[in-house]
């Protein structure tokens, strides 16, 4: 009894492997009938339209990578393992880094001449996108938002409005400006790009201590908690991905790509709104579009702060509609 009860079982195991193997297969052939598809790979994996092959390779260590202006090189061992880490697990990561290449179209022509604005090289906005993936609605669980990640006092202290309908945080021009003042101020400190980006993680003060202590003036020098020392990796990484995704194996066609749509127009709101929705109807949008365009609002209405002037963007509802059928 016991010996037909195994046999039965192994038989239902066998019949549930190949059962498995079979309903695999359409992804496979979806990809290989793809018209994206070239080359030659042992298996390939459809994530949405987009092709990664599997297994990829990461991409070798480069001898340098310039960012900021400067030229960080890679002849020590441990910054080469510290690099070679952060490119595998770009590399493998490829929910959040398919996402941040898609979002990449949308938020960084908007970032990058606020950045320019500020005197802020080009390269810090990497630091964003490791700091939210790209989100604009990014929340960390120590209560971090926007696609800066500003704490709330933090926030405060940089200028931007945090209350029960209003979060600045959230807002990509404000944030943006907020961030510009912080990095150029730890800037002027350090005198370093890749220390001013170690710094946003590990803070200003806490910094300064290391490089006391230390006798070290480049954070890449400093022995620093893990998180800190990975997130320099990361931004060079990161740069890495956005120049030539290819070098991950990631291939998206333009049309993949999340696009940066202009408003239909920017409202000027000094009064309270007692009903967003009813005033998003008056401009020809729903709710949830004007809350979309708009992230910072947090309620249904808006407690307009004495003697402020707050920018609602109203978003082109056609626009976006027949984008991809241009």
């Amino acid at each position: 009894m016991k010996r037909a009860v195994s046999v039965l079982l192994f038989i239902l195991l066998f019949g549930a492997v190949g059962y498995l193997f079979w309903e695999t297969r359409p992804a496979v052939c979806l990809a290989q009938s793809g018209a994206r598809v070239s080359g030659s790979a042992d298996s390939v994996v459809v994530i949405e339209r987009t092709i990664v092959r599997d297994p990829v390779r990461p991409p070798r260590i480069p001898d340098w990578v310039v960012f900021a202006g400067d030229t960080i090189r890679f002849d020590r061992v441990d910054l080469r393992e510290r690099m070679d880490r952060e490119l595998i697990a770009f590399t493998y990561s490829h929910t959040n880094s398919l996402l941040m290449l898609k979002r990449s179209a949308r938020i960084f022509p908007q970032i990058e001449p606020l950045l320019e604005k500020y005197g802020v090289p080009d390269d810090l906005k990497y630091l964003m996108a490791i700091e939210s993936n790209l989100s604009e609605t990014a929340v960390s669980v120590s209560g971090a938002a926007g696609l800066w990640q500003f704490m709330r006092e933090v926030g405060k202290e940089y200028g931007l409005e945090v209350s029960a309908t209003v979060d600045e945080r959230f807002h990509l021009q404000k944030e943006t400006e907020a961030a510009c003042k912080y990095l150029k101020k730890a800037y002027a400190k350090f005198g370093d790009w890749m220390t001013v980006a170690a710094s946003y993680n590990g803070g200003i003060n806490g910094i300064t201590r290391r490089r006391e202590v230390q006798r070290q003036s480049k954070a890449l020098d400093l022995y620093l908690v893990e998180e800190t020392s990975r997130y320099m990796f990361r931004i060079l990484v990161a740069k890495m991905l956005f120049e030539d995704p290819s070098l991950f194996g990631f291939e998206l066609e333009p049309d993949e790509l999340y696009p940066y749509i202009p408003p239909k127009r920017t409202v000027s709101v000094s009064e309270s709104i007692d009903d967003l929705a009813e005033f998003a109807g008056k401009y020809g949008v729903s709710y949830a579009q004007l809350r979309r365009a708009n992230p910072w609002l947090r309620d249904t209405k808006l407690v307009a702060a004495k003697g402020k002037t707050y920018q609602i963007v109203i978003p082109d509802a056609t626009a976006e509609r027949n984008y991809f059928l241009q």
